[in-house]
């Protein structure tokens, strides 16, 4: 059971770690369409024309023939797979691309005749030819969303504006894409365009058990941005239902509640999910404790500092936790459990190399000193005391912490 829970906290961990400077509740960050349309040299809408799968041929005057040999066998004439299309419009071409012309791809796309593409294209290096991305089906609607997108290199908090229209938007493409924008955003930016969000849409969103659940996490933080008493009822609700599913978003969700909520929301947190005792997965604390991380790392003062250390200490009663907690205190610089961190190491629970290693570099931590020092604090040497004695008693343990120690 440890491994399994360490396994999910370090994924989840390691998935938050990659998003720290974009939307901290979003999936991973994807190449977005007005990306690829800033990398690309062409840019044209198309019309499906006509399209032919590879096959034998018995032509032998066909120019776009090719002849396959086997040895012992006779050669066999080929026609090779293509689609053909027409123009419709052009956003950009460097080859000067005009309305009419037609684009031979060498695959086969399936369509009907009229069927709206856009077309991708870079130019190579080589003979200046125009290497063609996969045909991306679009109908006028979603062909305007890109058309009219905000040029990928205009300011962030421009750009979220108009995409936050297209959230959810019934073409999957566009409401994906959407989505990936605010995923890529900071959330500095998408806290400075809360004014924008569709209120009673998000409140939907994130109380409809039919919403895409990757993008739940999103949905909760912006609910938390612009909601009010009532959204954070909803919210809570939400988050306290019984369950014994891994909910993927419910860290989002949290945090927006405890947005709205500051320090008496937290202690909903902490009796339904934090502390000992609670009855609900280990991926609903481990949520939780994300949640907590936020509101340090953003809040903007929400929730009081010293109130999120002391929801994290919670957590040290939880061993399965305890080396990320420790890391977080140490990060924090929160020196009152240096007495309860040595009286836990190596006892039951804690006597893993994770957690004994945790303890030992947040001892070193401790022994560093502020440059607005004016006197060695006494944590400083307390801190020193602690790891002469954990020298003596560990030897290994120290000498692998300090070779490893990164704390930010």
């Amino acid at each position: 059971m440890r491994i399994s829970k360490l396994f999910m906290a370090i994924t989840l961990t390691l998935g938050f770690a990659s998003v720290a400077f974009a939307c901290p509740f979003c999936s991973a960050p994807s190449l977005t369409l007005s990306e690829q349309v800033d990398a690309s040299d062409e840019v044209v809408l198309v019309k499906w024309v006509s399209a032919r799968k590879a096959a034998a041929t018995s032509s032998t005057d066909s120019a776009s023939a090719s002849e396959i040999v086997i040895p012992g066998r006779a050669s066999v004439k080929t026609e090779p797979a293509k689609t053909v299309f027409e123009v419709a419009e052009t956003m950009r071409s460097k080859t000067g691309l005009k309305v009419g012309a037609t684009v031979e791809l060498p695959q086969y796309r399936e369509a009907k005749k009229g069927d709206l593409f856009v077309l991708l294209g870079t130019e190579t290096p080589v003979g200046k030819a125009i290497e063609w991305g996969t045909p991306l089906e679009v109908d006028e609607a979603s062909f305007g969303y890109i058309k009219y997108a905000p040029d990928a290199k205009a300011p962030t908090q421009e750009r979220l504006k108009y995409y936050v229209k297209y959230l959810e938007f019934p073409d999957e493409l566009v409401a994906g894409d959407a989505y990936a924008e605010f995923a890529n955003a900071p959330y500095e930016d998408i806290a400075a365009v809360k004014d924008t969000f569709p209120k009673d849409r998000v409140r939907t969103w994130v109380s409809n058990p039919e919403t895409n659940v990757t993008r739940l996490g999103l949905y909760g933080l912006l609910l938390g941005l612009c909601g009010d008493d009532s959204d954070a009822a909803l919210m809570k609700a939400k988050i306290t239902e019984e369950t014994k599913d891994f909910r993927l978003g419910i860290d989002g969700v949290m945090s927006g509640y405890l947005l709205l909520t500051s320090s008496d929301g937290l202690e909903v947190i902490e009796n339904t999910k934090l502390k000992p005792g609670v009855d609900c997965p280990f991926s609903e604390t481990y949520a939780a404790m994300q949640a907590v991380r936020f509101m340090w790392t953003y809040g903007n003062g929400v929730i009081p500092k010293d109130r999120l250390k002391e929801s994290m200490r919670v957590l040290l009663d939880r061993p399965e936790l305890a080396d990320l907690v420790i890391t977080d205190l140490a990060r924090w610089k929160d020196w009152s459990v240096q007495d309860r961190l040595m009286k836990l190491y190596g006892t039951k629970g804690y006597e893993i190399p994770a957690v004994k290693r945790a303890i030992v570099r947040y001892m070193l931590v401790s022994t560093k000193t502020d440059k607005d020092d004016k006197s060695t604090p006494k944590h400083v040497e307390k801190g020193k005391q602690y790891l002469d004695e954990l020298r003596e008693r560990d030897p290994a343990i120290v000498k692998q912490a300090e070779r490893f120690l990164i704390v930010k």
